[in-house]
């Protein structure tokens, strides 16, 4: 099973801790790591934007990601949520297998 960390900017602290516990209470995360005072820059509507956000740090499955990225937007205040999957080409094998274990649908 193939591990994917995905990234994900929320508006506040509020919203990327509701969001953290929704994924791992429907084990479509084993993890989330929450990482505040990022400065996002980006253009939006026609104008350069910039806010303070928290990035979601998510650790799931190659397996699970359709269903997490299926989810998200329900959750998310943002009319286009970020969401971005990196693959985890290596790590500790007993991690890998805890996240595998931890979103198995059992």
């Amino acid at each position: 099973m193939s591990t994917v960390v995905a990234l994900c900017s929320c508006p506040d602290s509020e919203t990327a801790a509701r969001i953290a516990r929704v994924l791992v209470e429907e084990r479509l995360a084993a993890c989330v790591q929450a990482l505040p005072g990022i400065v996002s820059t980006y253009r939006w509507q026609g104008a350069v934007q910039q806010e303070t956000e928290v990035l979601l740090l998510i650790k799931t499955t190659r397996e699970r990601f359709d269903e997490l990225k299926a989810r998200l937007p329900d959750l998310h205040p943002y009319d286009v949520p970020e969401l971005i999957a990196v693959d985890a080409i290596d790590g500790l094998g007993a991690y890998l297998d805890w996240i595998a274990a931890a979103t198995s649908r059992q």
